[in-house]
């Protein structure tokens, strides 16, 4: 009977210990699943981030497009470079591929809501400025946070009306007013009145658009050198930068930005303000001793007008800007768009290459040892946006934009001018008028996918008349021979596909 009874307890602590290393090796139980759920508080699209109160909400769109007779990003018109010479050496059409993705986020605390947003585009584009380029490019085109009113980081300039550049179309390049589509680092405040009025206040960078691409600040008509061009002089006019050289400083102080708005069901109404510095490096560029101009103050104003449902049809409206600017030109003219041009045509005069029309807006210009002399601009830009039905849209829009570099400045760029072509019989200022019209057309077969043609007309009307020696003669047009000053124009066009998301 012992040994039955060990035997029985034997195989029970065995079979108990079995057991138990056969449940060890169970998985254990899993927690519920946290499934995500929609965020109401801010629109469609928005979702918690589990274990969160943070709202979330990605978005984004896939384009594809190319560009006809163009220079430079897609839809710039031919206005400067190889494409403005008309040479070999231009691409009669560009194509990009786009892909944007964005985040924005959102949380409801005691000071209001805490946002914060980003959007980075992967680009490639071939045939841009060259004969052969291809390449591809990552950018930022936001990426602020906004709390309590204050917004910090990249975002659109409170200048800026709602539209930037495209009040009907879409490309960068209608010019007259501000375009800061891709965002200016910036910190400014905004307070909400209710009834759709605001109003901010905000310093911003002047390092990226107010005076970018090295040919867009301030000219020394005597330098032949500057921070970004070897022999400036001989080379510059020739691309329509001017006769001499960029002799921008470095940054001291932000632009300061004032803005006023309206925005109701019938429309948007908004005017702003904003203060520019303009400072010079030295005579000598690359000598110090030899002394610089004094600093000057530099101004641009603005005011917007859109009107909506319009008795012309559902949705329809007109988008309306125009701006002024003394010494701040990239405010009327720039942004994300050139501001220096170089246009090239034919010519009905003997003994005459070819004719061309240059014009440059630059905030001032100076000589040596004088100061800087302020240039002053304005521009006027609009569209009328129609829609035919659900599916199909037409935009007509326009703009005409004026330079007038003064008697003192026109004197200096003029005399500058003289000295870089080898002297001539030309007589003139370089005041001058770019004029564009165009129209764009959509078409919406499903929601979130367009596709869109879109055609305009640029001319620079330029002061010059008369003919210049070509002795700095670059890129492929020839040296010791003459050219006629003649208004230029050209038309560019584009066909995108477009899926938002």
């Amino acid at each position: 009977m012992n040994f039955v009874k060990g035997l029985m307890l034997g195989t029970a602590a065995t079979m108990l210990a079995t057991a138990g290393a056969q449940a060890a090796d169970l998985p254990l139980k899993a927690k519920a699943v946290e499934y995500v759920k929609v965020c109401s508080l801010y629109g469609a699209g928005f979702y918690y981030i589990p274990g969160t109160d943070t709202c979330i909400k990605l978005g984004g769109y896939t384009r594809a497009e190319v560009a006809f007779n163009a220079s430079g990003m897609t839809a710039t018109p031919a206005w400067n470079g190889n494409a403005g010479q008309g040479n070999r050496l231009k691409n009669d059409y560009i194509f990009r591929s786009r892909q944007s993705v964005n985040l924005d986020t959102r949380t409801a605390t005691e000071y209001g809501v805490v946002r914060t947003y980003f959007d980075a585009v992967f680009s490639w584009t071939s045939g841009g400025s060259a004969s052969t380029i291809a390449g591809g490019e990552l950018g930022v085109f936001f990426a602020f946070v906004q709390f309590a009113g204050f917004t910090f980081g990249k975002a659109v300039s409170q200048f800026s009306a709602p539209w930037n550049g495209t009040p009907g179309n879409i490309t960068s390049n209608l010019i007259g007013g501000d375009d800061t589509s891709t965002g200016i680092n910036q910190i400014s405040y905004t307070a909400q009145f209710g009834n759709g009025v605001s109003a901010a206040i905000s310093l911003e960078d002047q390092a990226a658009y107010r005076r970018a691409d090295g040919v867009s600040n301030v000219f020394n008509v005597d330098g032949t050198g500057s921070s970004n061009t070897n022999n400036a002089q001989a080379i510059s006019w020739l691309s329509g930068a001017g006769p001499g050289g960029n002799y921008a400083a470095g940054t001291q102080m932000p632009d300061v930005v004032g803005q006023l708005r309206v925005d109701q069901a019938w429309g948007l109404f908004q005017v702003a303000a904003a203060a520019h510095q303009i400072r010079a490096s030295y005579y000598n560029f690359n000598d110090e001793s030899t002394g610089h101009p004094g600093d000057k103050y530099g101004y641009a104003v603005m005011a917007a007008l859109s009107l909506k449902n319009l008795p012309t049809g559902a949705g329809d409206s007109i988008n309306f800007d125009a701006t002024y600017a003394d010494g701040a030109i990239r405010y009327v003219i720039g942004g994300t768009s050139k501001n220096n041009f170089a246009m090239f045509g034919n010519t009905g005069l003997t003994n005459v290459y070819q004719s061309l029309a240059i014009g440059s807006a630059v905030d001032g210009v100076f000589g040596t040892d004088t100061g800087i002399s302020t240039t002053k601009a304005w521009g006027i830009r609009g569209a009328f946006n129609h829609n035919w039905n659900p599916n199909w849209t037409t935009s007509v829009f326009g703009s005409y934009s004026s330079v007038d570099f003064g008697g003192t400045g026109g004197a200096l760029y003029t005399a500058g001018l003289r000295r870089a072509t080898g002297n001539g019989t030309f007589t003139g200022n370089p005041n001058f008028d770019i004029i564009q019209i165009g129209t764009r057309t959509a078409w919406t077969p499903v929601k979130n996918l367009t596709f869109t043609g879109e055609v305009m007309w640029t001319k620079l009307d330029q002061n010059y008349s008369g003919t210049t020696g070509g002795t700095y003669a670059g890129g492929t047009k020839p040296g010791n021979v003459r050219y006629e000053f003649k208004d230029q124009d050209t038309w560019s066009g584009v066909i995108r596909a477009q899926r938002n998301f």
